[in-house]
Order: structure tokens, then sequence, then C-alpha cells
């Protein structure tokens, strides 16, 4: 990498800086009311393969956003104010640009403390203080585009699914114009609720007393049963293929088989053999087979049958089944749209409420968990205690060991919070090397035992280093209690929680205090 250019106020640049994402080119937006740092920061942008557009006077960065649609912004600013905070809420409101993660670099409070949360996190997904390293302020960029291109493959397959979803209704809106009897499939059913259902209407819309539907492919031994109007009660059963040649005539051909009398018809030559051989005395008269297809690996046949003392089947008949089983496999295949909708969802929804690297929550998802926390608190009036935790000295293991290192150790602490915590509890990642840790109903004195045990727990832990040895880590964690003195809010807590990290901090580390 080139040195950086004269008169840059903010970097503090080192040459193991990781390389950009030349071949996907995302575009950053610049905005710094410093000429320059703003030229300063998009020479750096561009030399790692960015494309970048630069606004100098803040006041524009609306107008700026509207121009050059960027994938993430990037804001400069000193000492962030109330005017910078009602600017970025205005962004973060606005719908074009929900997906824009936000970046803010600002300068350390004068009194230095690292604990203190600096950007209010409703108006940014990440900060970085100055002066900043290239390497952490690169490594922060790429995560949180990385983070957004998930969320936004997530929302085109999700449009992919509706869009899917809404051709299979119209299918079945179509289908069920066509024959009433298929109502009763087009509510909210699984697959086998709809095989069951089809052998079932099928069979009493046609008189017959045998109706099935098997679920098999051409070239299958074996044969599963997973609707019989006659025998209800033995779903999934397996049957051998080779004793069906009717079925097997059917998958192979891909086209309806209509057999008016088993007794005389060639296709049943062979099996009349056998059974003669097995001396059984099969009272099947007539049979019609209809195969369907749910997609490239799933596949059946819908099976009617009549008994000796029963009349032919005809293909009045074969045309009406396969009106019914068309429908049907729409209605199937809507049926299983759904579920994957429903899936895609909860994915999404996962994406937008996660911390990409930990799989905790992350920070905006673990505000509206607070504020709905204290809420139900104040509510029954019960207890709620916040854990903030901070892992000492971990600026060591990146400038020491590499972001991909540190990378590792975040996950497995995250892994190790949420697996200490209960199922009431709520655990987040704050930022950087900070979680948060919600108590309900927990006093604080409980609260400083479980803080205790998460201490013990860190510095006891290996951590795994790839192939160095194991690290040795250690945490500070400060608690707050909701209500206690000059704890009213949530903003109340945090700022309290903080305080007392920062005794922790002060006074040696490796400690929890209230």
């Amino acid at each position: 990498m080139r040195e950086s250019p004269p008169g840059s106020p903010h970097l503090s640049q080192r040459p193991d800086a990781p390389p950009g994402p030349r071949s996907a080119s995302p575009h950053v937006l610049v905005a710094d009311d410093d000429p320059l740092a703003t030229g300063a920061l998009a020479w750096l942008l561009r030399e790692q393969g960015y494309q970048v557009t630069s606004v100098s006077e803040r006041r524009h960065l609306i107008e700026a956003l509207e121009r050059a649609r960027p994938d993430l912004l990037l804001v400069d600013v000193e000492n962030i104010g109330p005017e910078d905070e009602q600017l970025l809420e205005r962004v973060r409101r606005d719908e074009r640009w929900r997906d824009v993660p936000i970046v803010v670099a600002t300068a350390l409070p004068s009194n230095g403390r690292s604990s203190t949360p600096l950007v209010p996190p409703r108006v940014a997904d990440d900060y970085v203080t100055k002066p900043f390293r290239v390497p952490e302020l690169l490594a922060r960029i790429h995560t949180q585009l990385r983070a957004q291109s998930e969320l936004r493959s997530a929302r085109a397959a999700l449009a992919a699914a509706r869009a899917e979803l809404a051709r299979a209704r119209e299918d079945v809106a179509s289908n069920r114009q066509i024959v009433d009897i298929l109502h009763e499939v087009t509510g909210e059913l699984s697959a086998m609720e709809i095989y069951r259902i089809l052998a079932r209407r099928v069979s009493r819309a046609l008189a017959l007393s045998r109706c099935s539907v098997v679920l098999a492919s051409a070239g299958d031994a074996v044969g599963n049963v997973v609707a019989s109007f006659e025998d209800s009660g033995t779903p999934n059963l397996e049957i051998r293929l080779d004793r069906y040649p009717e079925i097997v005539a059917a998958l192979e051909t891909q086209r309806p088989v209509l057999v008016r009398d088993v007794q005389s018809d060639p296709l049943f030559e062979q099996t009349r053999k056998l059974w003669i051989e097995e001396g059984r005395d099969v009272p099947i008269h007539s049979v019609a087979v209809l195969p369907f297809s749910i997609d490239r690996w799933r596949s059946g046949v819908l099976v009617l049958r009549t008994e000796r003392h029963e009349r032919d089947l005809t293909h009045d008949d074969v045309e009406f089944a396969e009106t019914v089983v068309n429908a049907a496999v729409a209605a199937v295949k809507r049926a299983q749209t759904l579920e994957s909708t429903r899936a895609d969802n909860r994915r999404l929804e996962a994406l937008a409420t996660t911390d990409p690297l930990t799989r905790l929550l992350n920070r905006r998802a673990l505000l509206e968990r607070l504020s709905r926390e204290v809420d139900r608190a104040k509510r029954y009036e019960s207890m709620l205690t916040l854990l903030l935790l901070d892992i000492d000295h971990f600026k060591r293991i990146n400038d020491e060991r590499g972001h991909l290192v540190g990378d590792g150790v975040l996950r497995q602490i995250g892994a190790l919070v949420d697996a200490s915590v209960r199922t009431v509890d709520i655990a987040a990642r704050y930022g950087g090397e900070e979680f948060v840790l919600i108590l309900p109903e927990t006093s604080q004195d409980g609260g400083v035992i479980f803080a205790e045990r998460i201490r013990e727990s860190i510095e006891r832990y290996p951590f795994d280093a790839s192939s160095e040895e194991p690290l040795h880590l250690t945490a500070s964690i400060g608690v707050a209690t909701f209500p206690s003195p000059r704890v009213e809010s949530t903003e109340d807590l945090f700022a309290r929680a903080d305080e007392a990290l920062y005794r922790a901090k002060s006074s040696g580390r490796n400690q929890v205090r209230t």
C-alpha cells in the first residue's frame, strides 16, 4: 500500500492492512466537514478497490445519498453531537436506505474511557475511534458490507419465494373453479394432509371402495403409501412395486394407465401367474393409475381400484381424477412454498437481529428487548439486572495475532456466554469486544454471582488461536440493577453498568464491580 497523502489528520496506518474486496467493488459514501480528511479517506478506500463518493458538508448528505445510492455510509466527526444524531436518525428512518450500514469515526471523549458507548446504536451500526488504525477501519467496513450482502440476499430469496407463492395461489384458484372437490385442500394444510383428503374425496366422488396415494419414482423398487381411503390407519406403508405392474407402467411412461379388467389385460399376465402360485384370491377388478410430479426429486401416483362386484373404471373417471390430481399437486406445491416462505422469514428475521460474527443479538435488537424487559419490570414490580462485559486487553490480540484470530476469539466468547445463560436471559454483542447480558427477575446479588461465574469461565477457558498456543483471557464486568437509586430508565441502567465497568477496569481488570 502506498503512503497516505500528506495532511491526513485521522489515519494511523500499518503495512498489514487487509486487502479490500476489489472484485465486488462496493460503493462507499464518505461524509466529513474537513475536506482534507474526506480526501484522505476517499483515497484510502479507492486504494482498497471501493467506489467512493465524497461529501464535505454534511448538510448535503441526504442529497448525496439520493444521488450515489451507496452500499455503506462512513461519517467522520470529531465529536458527535445532537445535530449529527438527528441527521443520522433521519437516514435510518428512510426506507430507501434501510439496508445501508452506517459507520461513524469519532474522537475519544476527553477522559479516554474506551468502555463508554461513544455513538448511540440507534444512529449507527458501528463506530471507530480516532486516530484510527487503517486495518481496524477496513475490517469494520468489510464486516458491515458482508452483513449487508447477506441481508440483501435473504430479502431477494424471500421476494422470489413470495412470487412463487403468488403463482401457486393463482394455480390453486384456477383449479378451484374447475372442480369444487378441492375446496378442502386449499387451506393451510401440509402435503400429507392434502394427500389424505385427495384419496378420501376422489373415492367418494367416484363411489370407489379403494383409492390411495403412493409416493415413488421410476426405477424405485419400493413405494410408500402415504394415504389410503380403504385403510386410513396404516400411513407410510411400504410396498414392493414389482407386484404392481400398473404403478410401474405409470411411473415409467408418466401417463395415466387404465386397466378395465385385471383378469384379462396383458399387463397383468405375470402378476396373475404369481397370484396362482401363491394361492391368493385377489378381488381387484379394474385399476386406474395417474402419475404426478411435485419436483425433480418427488413424484407419485394416485391409484383407483374397483372390486369384482363393482363397475369398470372408465376414461371419464381417469379424466376427472386427473383434473383433481393436477389441482392437488398445485396445492401441495403451495403448501411447500408457504413452508419455504416461513423458513425464509425466520432466516431473514434472524439475520436482521443477529450479530453476524457471534450469532448473539446485535445492538439494535438488544435495545428493543431491553426496553420491553424494563417496561415489564415496571409493570410487574420485578427486578432486572444488566451485565456489561468487556474483554481485557483485546486490542493486543488484533495487533499481535491479527483480526482473524480476534474474530475467532469473539466467536468463542459468544458461544461461551450463550451456553451460560438461562432461556429467559438475553445475550448480545454490544460492539467490538463488549457484550451485554440482561437477566430478568434477578437482583443485584444474583447478578454479581452470575457475573463472577462468567468471569471465571472466561479466565479458565483455553481460547483456540489456530496453530498457536491457546490464548488465556480475562474479562471485566460492570453490574447494574433496575430499579435502584439513580436507575429509572434504560439509559440510566446502561450508564450505571458502564460506570461499574470503568471501576473494574481502573482497579486492575479481571473483576466484577457494581
